[in-house]
């Protein structure tokens, strides 16, 4: 096993979640020292960020690094059927996020490597970003300015496909509501109570009436993170509400969040309870960059191969039969050039077999990235690898399953190789830089970034309450 496999399984059997990744950041962190880049930890107010710097000059080409797991995702690598690990925590790599922060430091020594065999002048950047999952790292990384002295930013994510990203993605905020009321007794002496739980609900209430009058585009979610207790003859003194407020673009997302909080200022008026709304995230929507978006298309398919043995193939294939397909196929592949070729290719195959050709797009897609903050700030476009077979999407046991496999590391390396690749062709060829900052700029049209976190709110472990 090569140290970069070693790197991905090891980060793969820590499976720490955001803000915790502290053995998943020492080790990226220790791969580099070792291999001479200048790395710089604890950055922007975050132990488990760190900023990874070899060269010196320009251009300055940025790789985005990712290591955080997921809740609810323990599972025995390997086993095609539903089998958490006996002990441990209920955490795994269910998005592939330990690939994912390992294709990149492939990315960024070879790129290295290519500068230093060849005596060009250029920065290489790697930037560690916790928290993607729930904690939006990159997004404090960009409110802090680490992203602001570089010409390019690229990325990948793990996948079930070989295809460039495009459309953009959804802003998003999240915040605590905590209502307080006055605990009584339900039936003696229901007068003295004031409900926090009924002002939880008719917020809810006021939030789903709300709803007639949102843009397509906008969603709202809510999730009970504390009704008060179990009694029904206590009237509840607390009870908080987390919601996620997204819409297409920050200001948009920025002036729901306002009919939001006056639902749920309404709803405590009407109990007369008391309201604390406590900020706990804030990502921004993706700024795409067509240049680059064909750069990678172009260093996509020059670099894969359908290169699987029977073995491999096998084993994809047992995988694949644990969902039903069809709901893979009744999809809305939007952006894809040729639909029945995708469809054909998933019917017939246990792994995706060719680089599928994409339409440019900027529609928003529903969900949300932090990778979305750091486009705003730098041109910046992604990929995706297949390494896992067909079936189950993200946050599924059957990725965490398939996360130490060949074919995983097949996907990073796939990832790591076109990522530098497309690097090489941006230095050698000046112009494409310039040509990616003049869309930027375009689509940009005078705007400038401004996190939607507030400046007085922290990095932080978000925790149900």
């Amino acid at each position: 096993m090569n140290k970069l496999d070693k790197l991905s399984d090891d980060i793969w059997s820590y499976a720490e979640t955001g803000f915790e990744e502290t053995k998943s950041c020492e080790a990226m962190v220790e791969y580099l020292k070792e291999e001479g880049f200048k790395v710089n930890e604890g950055i922007a107010n975050m132990p488990t960020a760190y900023e990874g710097v070899w060269g010196s000059g320009k251009p300055v080409i940025c790789f985005l690094a990712e290591y955080d797991a997921l809740f609810g995702m323990n599972q025995k690598a390997d086993v095609n059927e539903y089998e958490p690990i006996a002990s441990g925590e209920d955490t795994g790599h269910g998005c592939g996020h330990h690939l994912l922060g390992t294709g990149a430091i492939m990315a960024a020594v070879e790129y290295r490597n290519w500068l230093k065999e060849n005596g060009k002048e250029g920065t290489v950047k790697i930037v560690g970003c916790p928290a993607e999952e729930s904690g939006s790292g990159k997004a404090y990384l960009a409110r802090d300015g680490y992203f602001n002295d570089c010409d390019i930013a690229l990325t990948w994510h793990p996948s079930l496909f070989n295809q460039v990203s495009t459309g953009s993605s959804q802003s998003c905020i999240s915040a605590f509501f905590k209502f307080y009321g006055v605990s009584s007794h339900a039936a003696s002496a229901p007068h003295l109570g004031r409900s926090a739980l009924d002002a939880a609900e008719l917020c809810n209430v006021g939030v789903n009436y709300l709803r007639e009058h949102m843009l397509d585009s906008d969603r709202v979610h809510y999730a009970y993170t504390n009704v008060g207790g179990k009694a029904p003859n206590v009237v509840q003194s607390s009870a908080t509400l987390k919601y996620f407020v997204r819409s297409s673009t920050n200001p948009e997302c920025e002036e729901l969040y306002k009919r939001v909080i006056n639902c749920a200022k309404g709803a405590a008026l009407m109990t007369d309870t008391k309201l604390e709304v406590v900020f706990d995230e804030g990502l921004s929507n993706t700024i795409t960059n067509k240049v680059l978006e064909d750069i990678l298309y172009e260093e996509m398919v020059k670099n894969y191969k359908f290169d699987y043995s029977d073995e491999e193939l096998s084993y994809a294939q047992k995988f694949k039969d644990t969902y039903d397909i069809n709901s893979l196929l009744n999809n809305n592949f939007k952006s894809i050039k040729d639909v029945d070729k995708l469809k054909d290719d998933i019917k017939n195959s246990p792994l995706c077999s060719y680089v599928i050709e994409r339409e440019h797009y900027d529609d928003c897609e529903m969900g949300s990235t932090d990778v979305g903050d750091v486009s705003w700030v730098v041109p910046t476009a992604q990929i995706n690898t297949a390494c896992y077979s067909y079936g189950a999407d993200a946050h599924s046991w059957q990725w965490v399953a398939q996360g130490k496999s060949s074919i995983a590391h097949k996907g990073y390396q796939l990832a790591g190789k076109v990522l530098c690749d497309t690097a090489i062709k941006l230095h050698e060829n000046p112009e494409l830089i310039d040509k990616a900052w003049d869309e930027f700029n375009k689509k940009m049209n005078g705007q400038k970034y401004k996190s939607l976190i507030p400046d007085d709110v922290m990095p932080h472990v978000s925790k149900a309450e």
